[in-house]
């Protein structure tokens, strides 16, 4: 096998590879359910209340466990008015409304939706019945009256907006519910500056004359969103996975779409170190317990239809209150961007895979090593477009012993095109001859055919992991390069990039032997530049400019050594 037939072969793979990862995408947007949509219109706070299990015998005030099976989904909620008393929460980075204990709204002051001046922000949750999105936290017991997500608590302060002044580091809003026999519950929601991390503490408080034993359930709903892209105009967000994502010590991590979320015990874990989350293209919310806390995931659908609420859910930890004595529960939620520094910074194990570079683990951990080498790129340069190019040196120059001796043996190769051409020309249609005599050829003049294929293999899974960073980083939202890109993670509205590397491929192809090729082989590899060109034209303007600049200083490179080896360099003399 020759320099350019190898060639051939990885670019087919690539070019393979590539329409898998485009139909993969499309395949796991959902399918709108219009029927769904026009009929049954979710209320106002959707999303099944759980059972708890049974209580402890004797009604010992032991701290019940959580249960070993995912708790049956209830009946959905009632629609419900939007309370009057709802509270807004304004910090320098978040919008917040709060509704009967729940988040129901989240704005992103940071992250405008477009580029355009006066852009409104990124809202993550919504009440809107078509996209609803929200984050809810209630209580269930077996055998004593407990809040559910949807109705009990009010606000303590009468429905008072806040705002974090420039003084404030931190402002808390307090929600209360009061139950039958002296039992209450204080949740307090405590918003930080630069954070969006928003500490929940629910506090249960037993001024009865007997015990009280409930478990605290945190969950997420939201109506899968529908994509209305497609692979020439691609929907945002098509690019990353939108479904539910879950980690516990015990299991590790875990994710499912969407399309895969069921109703009738899908998975059950159990553990601690746990959070759930529902992620999207650039941005997630997460349910993140104190890491000692025992909980079971499960995932629901409430009404089974595709545009129904998906729910992603943490039962636990259970707690039981004597009388006259208090306990507490807290968590952490998470409303934000794919933020890598933040997000590690929060300590939780295992939280930052919610920025989901691949499926794969090897391409999730390559594709955080190359994010890692782009920021600390994008340190130096202040640009992300520079970084990018700094990267592909970086690789350059990491490859090039491999290169240099792919080059050398390209020369030679073409130097030895005439002896070729006649041993082709002797042996006629006999195929398994020239190829045998071609490989003496090589043996003999100690080329090696298949030179070049270690340092395009090692270039795939980087090209492969960087398409994901630049489709998953939300650092590269909306970063402009130079000129007329001024977004990495958008298409090039020119194609000019496309078209540079075209010119590219096609100027390396002349400069690469197509010696023992046949006739239909040339002509594939006349139509790869084109081939590649077309689909370079849809892809992230960041990646054309990784492969492009990756390109020419390939051809450059290329040109340089097979200049330095084509020749044969008269022996030095020997010293006296």
């Amino acid at each position: 096998m020759n320099q350019t037939r190898t060639f051939l072969i990885l670019a087919w793979l690539m070019v393979a590879t590539l329409l898998w990862m485009e139909w993969n995408r499309e395949k796991s947007a959902p399918a709108p359910d219009v029927a769904a949509a026009q009929s049954a219109v979710p209320p106002s706070a959707p999303g099944s209340v759980p059972t708890a299990p049974s209580a402890a015998p004797g009604g010992t005030a032991a701290v019940p466990t959580a249960p070993s099976a995912p708790a049956a989904p209830g009946a959905t909620a009632a629609p419900a008015p939007a309370s009057a008393a709802a509270v807004t929460v304004t910090s320098d980075v978040l919008r917040l409304t709060f509704d009967r204990g729940n988040v129901v709204t989240a704005e992103l002051l940071r992250y405008p939706q477009t580029r355009q001046p006066g852009s409104a922000p990124v809202a993550l949750f919504s009440t809107d019945p078509a996209h609803f999105y929200a984050a809810q936290v209630g209580w269930v017991s077996s055998s004593d009256t407990a809040p559910t997500h949807d109705a009990g608590f009010v606000s303590e302060d009468g429905g008072t907006d806040y705002a974090l002044d420039e003084a404030g580091d931190s402002v808390s809003v307090p929600f209360v519910w009061n139950g039958p026999d002296g039992v209450s519950i204080r949740r307090t929601y405590t918003v930080r500056r630069g954070s969006y991390a928003i500490e929940v503490r629910d506090e249960v408080i037993n001024q009865g004359s007997r015990p009280w034993q409930g478990f605290v359930y945190r969950q997420l709903a939201k109506v899968p969103p529908v994509t209305r892209g497609n692979w020439m105009n691609p929907d945002p967000e098509s690019f990353s996975l939108n479904g539910g994502v879950w980690h516990t010590a015990e299991n590790e991590f875990g994710r499912r779409k969407f399309a895969d979320f069921t109703d009738d015990g899908g998975i059950s874990e159990r553990g601690t170190a746990s959070w759930i989350a529902l992620l999207q293209h650039h941005f997630f919310t997460a349910w993140i317990p104190d890491a000692q806390d025992e909980t079971t995931i499960s995932l629901h659908v409430d009404g089974g239809g595709a545009r129904s609420p998906h729910l992603i859910r943490e039962l636990g930890p259970g707690v039981s209150v004597a009388a006259g004595q208090t306990a507490a529960t807290s968590a952490r939620l998470w409303v934000g961007p794919k933020l890598v520094g933040l997000i590690r910074a929060e300590d939780v194990r295992g939280l930052d895979r919610a920025v989901d570079y691949s499926r794969f683990t090897v391409m999730a951990v390559l594709g955080e090593w190359l994010f890692r080498l782009l920021d600390f790129l994008h340190g130096l340069f202040k640009n992300w477009g520079w970084a990018i190019i700094g990267l592909v040196v970086l690789v350059k120059l990491a490859l090039f012993p491999l290169s240099q001796a792919q080059y050398k043996s390209m020369a030679k190769m073409r130097k030895f095109q005439p002896r070729i051409q006649q041993l082709k020309e002797r042996y006629g249609d006999d195929r398994q001859k020239f190829q045998m005599a071609m490989m003496e050829l090589y043996k003999k003049e100690k080329i090696n055919p298949i030179g070049g294929c270690l340092p395009i293999l090692l270039q795939m899974p980087i090209f492969f992991a960087l398409y994901w960073v630049l489709l998953e980083s939300v650092e590269l939202r909306h970063a402009p390069w130079v000129l007329w890109i001024q977004d990495l993670t958008a298409r090039d509205p020119y194609f000019i990039l496309p078209i540079i590397n075209m010119a590219v491929m096609w100027s390396t192809q002349k400069l690469s032997p197509m010696t023992g090729m046949d006739p239909m082989q040339q002509r594939i590899m006349t139509f790869m530049p084109l081939v590649f060109g077309v689909i370079m034209i849809f892809f992230p303007a960041g990646l054309v400019l990784y492969w492009v600049t990756n390109g020419a200083l390939g051809l450059l490179q290329q040109w340089w050594l097979i200049r330095r080896y084509s020749e044969d360099k008269p022996a030095k003399p020997a010293k006296a």
